[in-house]
């Protein structure tokens, strides 16, 4: 029915407005399907363990293809089936993260080589509504450190890094404003929740409207 990612750098608080959707919607009497990045699936899972793992030297390109490979898997084995069966799948990152992380981030790649390569990964799967929470660097690393949050490759990466990162999900919000909702993430847990949950309510209704019972779009 419709597919709902959450971006953000880590420590954003994105996660937890995932979880905090999924809470509601299920609540609400909707069939849901949450899943993170990478992960999700067997495969998707065991490909987690090796990027979280910082004994491992894993080269930029290398990283961007593991993380690709893991998202190959879960569309197919995961979010599509629950599309096709009417369910509201909701991603804690999508393929935006890649381009943000591995194309920006570690300079890897091109925002257009990166498009077309994101298009045959998800075979052309795009979400209906990306929801981008937005905090600076130092606010990001301050929440981390408290948290312990894993992402350890990532932290080792420096300031300089996540402000790349925090640049090229600002320029893909202002590229593509019908799909991304950016959000304060200096706001409320609750306030964030309850802009959400406008925002997809508004959707739904949208789609009821319209008879609507795709499967995400597919015009990346």
């Amino acid at each position: 029915m419709l597919l709902l990612t959450f971006e953000g750098i880590d420590g954003s608080g994105k996660s937890t407005q995932a979880r905090r959707l999924n809470q509601h919607l299920q609540a609400e009497g909707h069939e849901t399907l949450l899943v993170r990045e990478p992960g999700g699936t067997e495969l998707s899972e065991r490909v987690r363990s090796v990027l979280l793992d910082s004994s491992l030297n894993v080269q930029p390109f290398a990283e961007l293809l593991l993380f690709s490979a893991a998202r190959a898997q879960l569309v197919a084995e995961r979010i599509r089936p629950a599309l096709d069966d009417g369910r509201i799948v909701i991603c804690d990152r999508f393929f935006d993260s890649t381009t943000a992380y591995q194309g920006a981030g570690r300079g890897v790649a091109e925002p257009e080589w990166l498009r077309a390569f994101h298009r045959r990964v998800t075979d052309a799967l795009v979400p209906d509504r990306t929801y981008l929470v937005e905090v600076d660097a130092e606010t990001a690393r301050d929440r981390r450190a408290q948290t312990r949050d894993e992402g350890d490759r990532m932290e080792a990466a420096g300031p300089e890094f996540y402000e790349r990162v925090i640049a090229a999900y600002a320029e893909l919000a202002e590229d593509e404003p019908d799909r991304f909702c950016r959000l304060d993430g200096r706001r409320s847990i609750e306030a964030l929740h309850e802009t959400v949950r406008a925002d997809v309510t508004q959707l739904l209704n949208e789609r009821r409207g319209t008879g609507f019972s795709g499967t995400g779009s597919s015009n990346l």
